[in-house]
């Protein structure tokens, strides 16, 4: 079995969109595990790491969520675990997870350093389990090289070697590669694949944003999953004085505004509208929900106000969910074009 470690330098570097876009590239058994969670989610009295549970999902795996993350909380495992149980706990993790699988993903917390102080950063986990780490670059050209020298002169020291970098998110690729290659090659480090930027797997859709606010979807509940949002509008002005703004007449839009104000939610209803969020859970009259409902258009219901709603979408992470087809089929196609598997594998 082959145990992969995925690592990254900086926080929303692409690790779970490339590890689905390999399980689903090289058709072949996986398992995956997450040993120190960030991503915590809470639900129906259980705790899991999101990334685990998308993966679980999307490939249908028999292990569940709470099975591949040791934990979330450093003082939680300090006192559950001294260093030769945590070593045991993580080696019956990887054999769990592992079990009549071809590929064992193992992902890395935020960043290169997370997990450090006890020992689960993904270099040391990597070291323990005697996988093969992968490190996924990305930022300005620049900071990616600043990474690869960092990675030659520090990473090697710690006793593993990586066996190749991916270069994420990269605006011109042909360039990169005319400009910064040879660099990398010189650095010693085997480059796996350097993946074009894709705004539109940046882009939220309406399903998960309805996901992360425990919205109470009131229509559209089966268009919200594959509506991405491109443009935010705050519906805090008159609809008549909405209407005159460019911002509201642009396409894949979402409408921030309270359930009381029926002449924006009206406005609102039209084809270029992705989704309608509705604040300080206020009902909107039955006829709009109806209408909204005619026209397929996801109305979601929200507690928070709507500075506290717009606040908490400007903070969240564009994190696929597993009815996003499109984002998903997206990830594939681009490790597909971009990564040489025969260097993963």
């Amino acid at each position: 079995m082959n145990k992969l470690v995925f690592a990254s330098m900086n926080k929303n570097s692409g690790k779970t969109s490339i590890i689905i876009g390999l399980g689903r590239a090289l058709k072949m058994k996986i398992g995956y595990m997450k040993p120190f969670g960030e991503r915590l989610v809470y639900h129906k009295k259980r705790l899991w790491d999101y990334d685990a549970a998308l993966i679980a999902g999307l490939f249908d795996m028999k292990e569940s969520p709470e099975e591949m993350t040791l934990g979330f909380e450093y003082s939680k495992l300090r006192y559950m675990y001294d260093e030769k149980q945590l070593d045991k706990k993580l080696h019956e993790m990887a054999e769990n997870m592992g079990k009549g699988k071809d590929v064992l993903f193992i992902e890395g917390g935020k960043d290169l350093r997370y997990g450090s102080g006890l020992s689960l950063d993904a270099v040391s986990v990597c070291r323990r389990l005697k996988g093969e780490l992968f490190i996924v670059l990305d930022g300005d050209d620049d900071s990616i090289l600043d990474d690869v020298l960092f990675i030659r002169n520090n990473i090697s020291k710690e006793g593993v070697k990586p066996k190749g970098v991916i270069i994420n998110k990269v605006k011109n690729p042909a360039d990169f590669r005319e400009t910064h290659l040879d660099i990398i090659k010189q650095a010693g480090l085997n480059v796996a694949g350097i993946i074009p930027f894709k705004p539109e797997l940046n882009y939220l859709t309406v399903g998960y944003i309805g996901y992360k606010l425990f919205a109470k979807t009131l229509s559209g509940e089966s268009s919200a999953a594959g509506r991405s949002i491109k443009n935010i509008f705050i519906g805090a002005t008159s609809a008549e004085a909405a209407l005159k703004s460019p911002l509201f007449k642009k396409e894949d839009k979402l409408i921030i505004t309270s359930g009381d104000r029926s002449d924006m939610i009206l406005a609102s209803l039209d084809k270029n509208t992705s989704g309608i969020l509705l604040t300080n859970n206020i009902l909107p009259p039955s006829n709009i929900i109806a209408r909204a409902s005619e026209l397929n258009i996801p109305l979601l219901l929200v507690s928070q106000d709507t500075y506290q709603a717009a606040s908490q979408i400007d903070d969240m992470e564009s994190l696929p969910t597993k009815d996003e087809s499109e984002k998903i089929n997206l990830m594939e196609k681009l490790v597909k074009e971009n990564v040489d598997l025969k260097k993963i594998i």
